[in-house]
């Protein structure tokens, strides 16, 4: 992928994790489920679809940049589906926990693949992934969450939050390049899980946002996975999460 194919928005979608594990009850409750109905095609009609991403404010969320494009398949500033809802604290879709939110507003990063969402109102029971703002080094071992599909095999999005590792293997400008690590060689992330977070887990530090899923070969495989760095964002996240113009 290069950075012009993101900037125009012909990134193709990292098509929930395959051959990862089930989440937890109440693990990782910062990770979010977005839900858009009604999306406009270039034909005139419609279509749905949904993404992964992960709570970083009370009233934000973080996912890929190409979640949000319009008909054209250009990445825009604002919600293009008929209803976008961000699903929260919810580790099985098929319960009643956490919060059903409406997504109101988004923000594009201009130099990475990579959005925020803002929701009709603040969450206050989930406490948010942490975004680091350290440059993550080859080697280093990143968690992901994501509701995606489990294959790209008539993918259909998980009903319970989904895991696994995945290694650094280079470091780009705006991106990473992963290999899948645990529980498998070829766990990696699937269609839907666009915008999943992918985070470390020291020990003593909780859980800190590094980058989220951007694209990849169709799941599982072996080869090099694509994700969107937000270490070197940070600043511009919180000028925009902590901003009153919203």
């Amino acid at each position: 992928m290069t950075l012009l194919s993101v900037l125009a928005g012909g990134a193709t979608p990292a098509n929930a994790i395959a051959n990862g594990e089930p989440v937890p009850d109440g693990r990782y409750r910062f990770s979010v489920k977005l839900t858009m109905t009604g999306i406009p095609t270039a034909d005139g009609g419609k279509r749905n679809s949904a993404c992964s991403g992960a709570l970083i404010a009370p009233q934000w969320v973080i996912t890929a940049g190409h979640c949000f494009r319009d008909a054209n398949g250009v990445r825009v500033e604002y919600p293009v589906a008929d209803l976008t809802t961000a699903t929260i604290g919810r580790t099985d879709l098929t319960g009643t926990s956490g919060h059903v939110l409406t997504i109101v507003a988004v923000k594009q990063s201009p130099t990475a693949d990579v959005s925020l969402a803002r929701l009709e109102e603040p969450v206050r029971d989930v406490r948010p992934l942490r975004v680091g703002s350290r440059a993550p080094q080859v080697g280093t071992i990143l968690r992901v969450t994501g509701y995606g599909s489990l294959t790209s095999v008539n993918p259909t999005p998980a009903t319970r939050l989904q895991t696994g590792r995945l290694k650094i293997v280079t470091v780009g400008d705006a991106t990473l390049g992963l290999n899948g690590y645990a529980p498998s060689p070829d766990t990696t992330p699937c269609p839907y899980d666009s915008g999943a977070p992918y985070f470390t887990e020291r020990r003593g530090a909780g859980p800190v946002l590094a980058a989220v899923v951007s694209n990849g070969p169709s799941c599982p495989h072996t080869a090099v996975e694509t994700a969107a760095r937000t270490d070197n964002l940070a600043d511009w996240i919180t000028s925009v999460t902590k901003s009153k113009t919203y």
